[in-house]
């Protein structure tokens, strides 16, 4: 679309000249002798920017400036001086000038200053966009169900997004806390702020603290320049701490301290700094048996509960258990260029099947269903042979690589149990990475 420009000069040479150059690089321009005529048309038309001159033989351009400001709010202004005094220009921004030129200036500068206010403008407005997109995408409607369960947290949600309150999501893996806790964020005031996102599982543990509160220059080897932490990112906005459960003892202490006064330090540093930032939490365990095992702090935990929110399984909601088959069903439709529908038979058997790794593991079923079949409708011989095997009460069919599978989750349980939960030790005795440790554990629904 073309962009619109208004030009207010009572230099004629001067107001040729800038309107040439403007309509050179494709824009549309109205240009206008005096401050009266510039208003009007400003009233009349929908401009992406105005550039004025201070001096006009009938007002100022700061008084433009305040006029146009006071009528559109959020319009962009360049204002040009022939004095070029630090007053006006000063002025000029606290007014809300996007920025000012001193005559005389080139034209290469000139246009250089148009395209770059516009392209603030632009960024400005996609920022807007994605935000109220944002907004919409996790809005309620995007929270699939109508069981008396979902409607509960329908209703905690109302509640919650008008405070500022701590909350802490419980549930098991594959509910949707996230989605939850995103939704949170979304619908709260905080809503134009940035939301961080941060699994307490997913790092070693000696660079938990450091990613939660940054460090300084030389606070450790390789720690090359200072770097701001997941909360001082999250100011102003909230930070979500999924698998809270897993946080050291070391760094509970000081996220106890965030929570109480908003203080932290950085690693290696030793000024205070205070941040604005509502933290939503969410687990898979009982923080009540990690507190008498001396895992979880007593304190932390009662700073943490100011709001809790109990997500259900998908067992406890097994009446959206078809609702969301066709949401996952028209996803991985688009997803692939299908079209394919399901049976009330294969729906029957999906809903007899208590779904131990919950949403998660139905999204994952409908996905294979949907990449594997060959005909329009998925039957239930497409589906899994543990729903069947479910479905029928005796033992079916399970293919070598299935057989693998459950042995390898049940080692991995074993070690688990072995080390405590301790992730790291858990880690070295089965010979891999703390990630992929914890990518099996996910992948697995392996409650740790």
């Amino acid at each position: 679309m073309e962009q619109k420009i208004l030009i207010i000069d009572d230099d004629k040479i001067m107001r040729v000249t800038l309107e040439d150059a403007l309509k050179a690089q494709g824009f549309s321009v109205l240009a206008c002798e005096n401050g009266n005529d510039g208003m009007e048309s400003f009233g009349e038309g929908e401009f992406a920017l105005v550039i004025t001159d201070v001096r006009l033989p009938d007002m100022n351009g700061l008084d433009i400036l305040k006029l146009m400001r006071d009528k559109e709010g959020e319009i962009l202004v360049i204002v040009m001086t022939a004095f070029g005094t630090i007053k006006d220009a000063v002025e000029a921004m606290k007014i809300g000038a996007f920025d000012y030129l001193t005559k005389p200036f080139s034209l290469d500068e000139f246009i250089y200053t148009v395209k770059r206010a516009l392209e603030v403008k632009t960024l400005k407005e996609e920022n807007i966009r994605l935000r109220r997109d944002l907004s919409d995408c996790y809005s309620y409607p995007n929270i699939i169900g109508e069981s008396a369960a979902i409607m509960k947290i329908f209703k905690m949600i109302d509640k919650v997004v008008l405070t500022d309150s701590t909350v802490l999501i419980l549930g098991e893996n594959g509910t949707g806390k996230e989605l939850i806790a995103t939704t949170i964020h979304y619908q709260s005031k905080r809503r134009n702020q940035p939301m961080i996102k941060v699994n307490c599982a997913a790092f070693p543990e000696h660079l938990v603290e450091s990613e939660l509160f940054g460090y300084e220059k030389g606070a450790f080897t390789g720690a090359a320049q200072r770097k701001p932490g997941r909360f001082e990112r999250a100011d102003k906005g909230s930070i979500f701490l999924d698998e809270i459960g897993d946080l050291p003892l070391s760094v509970q202490v000081k996220l106890l301290r965030v929570l109480q006064d908003g203080s932290l330090e950085r690693l290696g540093g030793t000024e205070e700094m205070k941040v604005d930032v509502r933290v939503i939490a969410a687990t898979n365990r009982n923080l009540e048996e990690e507190m008498k095992e001396g895992r979880f702090r007593e304190d932390l935990y009662y700073r943490l509960n100011v709001i809790p929110v109990h997500m259900p399984s998908l067992k406890e909601r097994n009446e959206d258990v078809p609702l969301l088959i066709d949401h996952f069903l028209g996803i991985y439709n688009c997803r692939f260029g299908k079209r394919i529908a399901i049976s009330s038979d294969a729906v029957a058997a999906l809903m007899g099947y208590d779904f131990p790794g919950n949403i998660r593991e139905l999204g994952n079923i409908v996905e294979r269903c949907v990449t594997l079949s060959t005909d329009e409708t998925i039957t239930p011989d497409e589906l899994p042979p543990h729903i069947l095997k479910k479905q029928e009460g005796q033992p079916a069919a399970v293919t070598l690589n299935e057989v693998s599978a459950d042995a390898e989750k049940a080692h991995i349980i074993r070690i688990l149990k072995s080390t405590r939960v301790n992730k790291t030790k858990a880690a070295e005795l089965l010979g891999i990475s703390r990630k992929s440790l914890w990518e099996k554990i996910k992948a697995y629904g392996i409650e740790s």
